[in-house]
């Protein structure tokens, strides 16, 4: 009588030697990823850091079309002052129950821009004007001068620094146009028109109205004019 011993089948667990390779074949993977997009936050943010924008050889190329005119204001405004302003804003973020390591962010900014002051000759009214039988006197009746709205000046307003938290910066990464530099554009708009306010600019300009007028006409020939603001012999009731 003869017996048969049952056939051995192979083994389908996995080894040591399958675990490692297994290991390195994903470990390999990980570090292709993180040198890729290693790569690719270096490129795209080296402008960032200076004295290294031109290592991958990178230019500008002006494809803008011709500016279309839109619309064409006739203005009758004399404009008689201009005030020229700096503030530095600080503009703070935050985000309640998160740290701001996380979530929040600080604006150091300095902004500068212009506001004019000018007196509106087109609402003067017929009434306005009185001018005596022999042209020798004059009176004028003005609109008080008001503000124009503040220019920031781009050459010279700039970003002293900004601190952010992790998913502020990420937000900023991907993102075309970070709305922070906006916020703080208008805030600082606001505080130099609040600023102009403040400063006396359009009493300036009301001087400034009547010395002009008062030259071209006395170059006329008139020996007395004057000058008077207020709504009266205007167009506003």
């Amino acid at each position: 009588m003869t017996s048969t011993d049952p056939a051995t089948e192979p083994s389908t667990k996995p080894g040591p030697a399958d675990d490692g390779r297994r290991r390195r074949h994903w470990g390999r993977a990980a570090a292709l990823c993180a040198a890729a997009l290693a790569l690719l936050l270096l490129g795209t943010r080296l402008s960032l850091l200076p004295g290294l924008g031109d290592l991958f050889g990178e230019e500008a190329h002006d494809r803008t079309g011709p500016a279309v005119l839109k619309s064409i204001q006739d203005m009758s405004r004399y404009e008689a002052a201009a005030g020229n302003f700096q503030v530095v804003v600080d503009l703070e973020k935050d985000t309640k129950y998160v740290p701001d390591v996380i979530r929040g962010s600080r604006t150091l900014y300095v902004g500068a821009g212009t506001v004019s002051a000018y007196v509106d000759l087109g609402r003067v009214t017929s009434g306005g004007v009185v001018v005596n039988e022999d042209r020798t006197t004059a009176e004028l009746r003005l609109p008080h001068a008001v503000l124009g709205k503040p220019a920031l000046d781009p050459d010279r307003s700039y970003a002293v620094s900004k601190q952010r938290g992790l998913l502020d910066r990420l937000g900023d990464f991907f993102s075309d146009n970070p709305g922070s530099e906006q916020a703080v554009n208008k805030l600082a708009a606001r505080h130099i028109g609040d600023a102009a306010k403040e400063s006396g600019l359009a009493r300036r300009a009301e001087r400034n109205t009547t010395a002009m007028l008062k030259g071209l006409l006395e170059s006329l020939g008139f020996e007395q004019v004057t000058v008077r603001y207020g709504t009266e012999g205007t167009g506003r009731s």
